[in-house]
């Protein structure tokens, strides 16, 4: 069809007409929040290295979540800082651990909040590494063992999606295979399934004082070069009972999110990472961009991609330009 009959302005030429046509659409119902707990009371301390970002402890927490809550976001992934560290990270499991408490007190105030707890030992370990540390290797079978009592220990205390981020081979199985034998038949497991070796994590391991002892954490997360490998990543931990995939970071990736979507048809979260958010707020500081714009296209281009799922720090911000 020639010029002048179709012109493609006609459908972009008012704030009314772009909304009708527009093909994807985010919500606030896409988004996940990030909280992170630490032992306490009262508290909501700021985070120096993530803007307007705070540890909570497990009471101020169930307060965040019910802000969380009333601005129509779905969920909050939880996230533990102990007092305590030692070489098998035996505070990730504690009856009365941090994560835990927090569980118990958010699902209290906000009964329908869905309540996701990370699962992994990097911040309860003396080493930083997501596993076991033997004659100095990340044993995976033994780490799988103790991951599946975390998961228990965070169903116990009312989790309704248990996330592993660790990336040992297995861990989806083990971690199925006790809540099962536990009663725990629905709560679900969103896997992180694609996480890559990142240099977008910085941020994130200061909050969580999570940096590896020594070493990297390379034999056991993604190469970025990698795509055909989150395939074959995606497809097993489907296979061993996880209920939703995920990939990390979001925005270097967005073509394995694309191609995940595309080949497994199955929920699919993308987790926007801590390097991510604060490269933009770093930008928007600098006054090189208008911050909420950015954050919005972010957003859409993660959803676009595929996404069904949105794990970000940007969640109560863009929740309110969307409302």
């Amino acid at each position: 069809m020639e010029f002048p009959k179709k012109r493609m302005r006609r459908l972009r030429i008012s704030d009314g007409m772009r909304r009708l046509v527009r093909q994807t659409k985010l919500s606030a119902d896409d988004f996940v929040y990030p909280l992170f707990v630490k032992d306490g009371s009262g508290l909501k301390e700021p985070i120096s290295s993530m803007d307007d970002c705070f540890y909570f402890s497990p009471d101020t927490a169930a307060s965040e979540a019910m802000e969380v809550a009333s601005l129509g976001v779905p969920a909050v992934l939880v996230f533990g800082q102990p007092v305590k560290k030692d070489s098998t990270g035996s505070q990730a499991w504690a009856e009365n651990g941090v994560v835990q408490q927090a569980v118990e007190q958010i699902k209290r105030a906000v009964p329908e909040l869905v309540v996701i707890t990370d699962v992994c030992l990097c911040a309860y370990t003396e080493s930083g590494h997501c596993g076991v540390v033997k004659d100095g290797k990340i044993d995976n079978d033994s780490t799988c063992e103790l991951l599946a009592k975390v998961a228990l220990s965070h169903a116990q205390a009312g989790a309704d999606i248990i996330a592993p981020s660790d990336m040992m081979d297995g861990r989806v199985y083990y971690i199925r295979e006790a809540l099962e034998k536990n009663g725990f038949h629905e709560t679900a497991i969103m896997a992180y399934s694609a996480k890559y070796a990142s240099s977008f994590y910085g941020p994130f391991r200061d909050i969580a004082d999570s940096a590896p002892s020594f070493g990297d954490r390379k034999s056991y997360q993604m190469d970025p070069a990698n795509a055909d490998e989150a395939m074959a990543e995606i497809a097993l931990d489907i296979e061993e009972g996880a209920d939703i995939v995920m990939v990390k970071p979001a925005l270097a990736f967005l073509d394995v999110i694309r191609r995940a979507k595309e080949r497994f048809d199955y929920p699919l979260a993308a987790y926007n990472v801590s390097g991510e958010y604060m490269m933009l707020n770093a930008a928007a500081k600098a006054d090189v961009l208008d911050k909420d714009a950015a954050m919005m296209e972010v957003l859409y281009a993660i959803k676009r991609a595929g996404a069904d799922i949105i794990i970000t720090y940007f969640a109560k911000q863009a929740a309110k330009l969307l409302k």
